[in-house]
């Protein structure tokens, strides 16, 4: 469950960046508040890890971020997310090159594609179908995979004129996807994955 930290005042975006409570917490910052990324499951981890393999047949492996890049973001106040799996443009992975720290600012160039596996319950579904959904548009990121195991199915947002247009696909259909235009991936074979780490 993700736990939110109450510091003394909310962080600006220079301030989170220069957080460190001496632990190996992950966090994001939503709307200046600081809020703990807890270890997600292994059915979880396994989905955004055969995504990742998947993806890696496709773009080489420097363009591919795997729970381990900070996107700034806008809020209400100062946002940061902690995608699982994102796919850089060349501009966005150029943008990193000297910098301390694997962090997309608002002044960089968005990535191509970012992954949110959703995690069981309420308030990571609204996280990932509204809140992030709102905030990686506004980014400009060309494309937003919701990958939604309760459900078995994945919402594909693509990026037009400043907004997400959704298409939601199952069962048998293929991830239609403008950022890997020769993908053949079918959803039962993402959601497979996830009947193997049940059994």
């Amino acid at each position: 469950m993700t736990q939110i930290q109450h510091p003394t005042k909310l962080l600006t975006f220079e301030e989170f960046l220069a957080y460190d409570d001496r632990t190996d917490t992950r966090y994001e910052l939503v709307d200046g508040g600081l809020v703990e990324i807890p270890t997600q499951s292994q059915e979880n981890c396994d989905l955004a890890k055969f995504l990742l393999f998947e993806l890696a047949k496709h773009f080489p492996i420097t363009l591919l971020a795997y729970k381990d890049i900070e996107v700034e973001v806008s809020g209400r106040r100062a946002t940061c997310r902690l995608p699982d799996l994102v796919v850089h443009t060349e501009e966005s992975k150029a943008a990193l090159i000297g910098s301390p720290r694997n962090l997309i600012t608002r002044d960089m160039p968005p990535p191509a594609l970012v992954v949110e596996v959703v995690s069981p319950g309420t308030e990571n579904r609204s996280r990932d179908y509204r809140y992030k959904r709102t905030e990686y548009a506004a980014r400009g990121i060309t494309e937003y995979w919701i990958v939604d195991p309760e459900l078995k199915q994945i919402t594909v947002c693509k990026w037009l004129e400043g907004h997400y247009e959704d298409t939601v696909l199952q069962g048998t259909a293929i991830i239609a996807s403008d950022v890997v235009p020769d993908w053949e991936l079918i959803v039962e074979q993402v959601f497979a994955i996830a009947n193997q780490s049940g059994k």
